[in-house]
């Protein structure tokens, strides 16, 4: 039997998350970069250049793609000839790699998973425990693969037990606009087809884990009907028009992947799961020699494309912002925000609404302000805070018109937001803004102090008070109510001709 030592299994996972914290897998990049030049919308191209500008700004500073460093899945294929040299449980040694690479201090990772999740919700403060799953297999090598995903994405993963008759297709045409973009398209999307419920999940989830290869399977032509189906459904999600951060454009999806397993007679069960802009996954095998070495990729290999902001964009002082000001911002305005601004998401709005409850005083004037939906990485070194992009929006539209009644200007998140978001928007005269989900780093740059102001216990979920200048968003949802996230999409809508609707 060859022994696979505890120590090489947990470097090679805590090197691997390190690794894919701050390196896009090339393929990622190689499509994205194909689907900026074929971008015909200004919008969906500003939003990607600032993805890849981001990408590299990463890749050459080993900081994170995304604050939302993810929850940690490792898919596990243990060769039957080889042997665990440990004690220790597989889940425990992989987490002890999970817990190195989030607590390195040379690029801290931001702790997301709580315990407890239907009640206190405790941060576990280093990520752990990862989501395992094992399979055994002849051989004598172990193949490990780390994926890191966000929570912006694995939100949007949806499931439904079909009757055999239906069509896959229409299920995941209906199913891909209601996610909106909270999942931070362009990525790619994973389905699993047949099994149990589970069953499904995973092979949707596994599915990810597989390149983008899309383009290459449109120029040598599909050889099976999965293939054909992948192709038909890249084409029909396209054309919805939901472009790159659901402002409208050409490009949704990248590929798209599909898994399938036998299944029993009066079932159909399909699952679907996004991956995002900060698409992290990493493969190694281990013989029993060592640590897997990941080699760093070619910077090279990145597109030559450099984001600045458009020579149209406001410049908004914030510290002077006032309700006309905010009020004659159109939808799809550019704008550069300098100044003062507070951050706040789901913990902290649920500690002021508990508050406000209680008659107890708040320990922040929100009046006048703009609040920034986000839970930055910790800084190391000269910055002042780590990578710091947006979080999904939507999550804070129960608290809109408990807020907007506090006196905020103006909220600035990702994605889109809810009918009663937008009605509460338009009826205090209030607009949303959003910036790029995918451009943490990038957006980072533009932050110039920090300060925790409320709420320290909470961690990334702490109020912070940014000092900005120059940071770049769009007006998303004006006072009067005018959405791109409704306008974009159906301005880029086409029709798609002579496509399949069977599967």
């Amino acid at each position: 039997m060859r022994k696979i030592k505890a120590e090489h299994i947990s470097t090679s996972v805590s090197d691997a998350l390190q690794y894919i914290s701050y390196y896009h897998p090339l393929d990622y990049i190689r499509a994205l970069g194909d689907a900026y030049h074929i971008e015909e919308s200004p919008a969906a191209k500003d939003a990607i250049a600032q993805i890849l500008m981001n990408s590299r700004m990463s890749a050459e500073g080993h900081r994170p793609i995304c604050q939302d460093t993810g929850i940690v899945t490792v898919f596990v294929k243990w060769g039957q000839d080889c042997l665990l040299d440990s004690s220790q449980s597989l889940q425990a040694i992989i987490d002890e790699g999970v817990r190195n690479a989030y607590l390195d201090p040379t690029n801290p990772l931001r702790a997301s998973v709580v315990a407890d999740p239907l009640f206190a919700r405790r941060n576990t403060r280093d990520n752990t425990p990862s989501v395992l799953h094992v399979e055994m297999m002849p051989g004598a090598t172990v193949e490990i693969t780390v994926a890191a995903k966000g929570g912006g994405s694995e939100n949007k993963a949806k499931f439904k037990m079909l009757n055999p008759s239906d069509s896959l297709i229409d299920w995941v045409l209906e199913t891909v606009p209601a996610m909106g973009a909270g999942w931070c398209p362009p990525g790619m999307l994973g389905i699993g087809v047949g099994g149990t419920a589970e069953k499904a999940m995973l092979l949707a989830k596994e599915s990810l884990m597989a390149p983008i290869n899309m383009a290459q399977l449109k120029a040598r032509g599909p050889i099976s009907p999965l293939e054909e189906l992948r192709i038909e459904l890249h084409d029909r999600i396209n054309s919805l028009g939901i472009g790159a951060q659901g402002l409208g454009g050409l490009t949704t999806v990248l590929d798209v992947k599909i898994l399938d397993w036998p299944t029993h007679a009066a079932s159909k069960p399909v699952a679907l799961i996004p991956n995002c802009a900060a698409t992290r996954h990493a493969h190694f095998t281990l013989d029993g020699s060592g640590p897997a070495f990941l080699p760093q990729p070619d910077l090279s290999a990145w597109p030559q494309v450099r984001w600045k902001p458009d020579e149209g964009s406001r410049r908004v002082q914030l510290d002077t912002l006032t309700p006309e000001e905010v009020g004659s911002w159109k939808a799809g305005d550019r704008l550069l925000l300098s100044g003062r601004m507070l951050t706040g998401r789901d913990a902290a709005h649920k500690r002021i609404q508990d508050l406000l409850a209680d008659n107890r005083p708040l320990p922040v004037d929100f009046k006048n302000r703009v609040i920034y939906y986000v839970g930055p990485v910790d800084p190391v070194g000269s910055e002042v805070v780590g990578p710091a992009g947006p979080t999904t929006s939507t999550r804070m539209d129960k608290f809109t018109d408990m807020m907007l009644g506090l006196g905020l200007l103006a909220m600035v998140g990702k994605a889109e937001r809810g009918a009663s978001a937008v009605a509460s928007l338009k009826r205090h005269k209030r607009a949303y803004l959003t910036a790029v989900g995918g451009a943490a780093y990038l957006v980072s740059r533009a932050i110039r102090s920090s300060r925790i102001v409320a709420f320290e216990d909470l961690g990334m979920e702490a109020i912070y008070e940014f000092d900005v200048h120059e940071m770049p968003v769009t007006v998303a949802v004006t006072t009067e109510g005018e959405n791109v996230h409704v306008s974009g999409p159906g301005k880029w809508q086409r029709p798609l001709i002579n496509g399949s609707r069977g599967s």
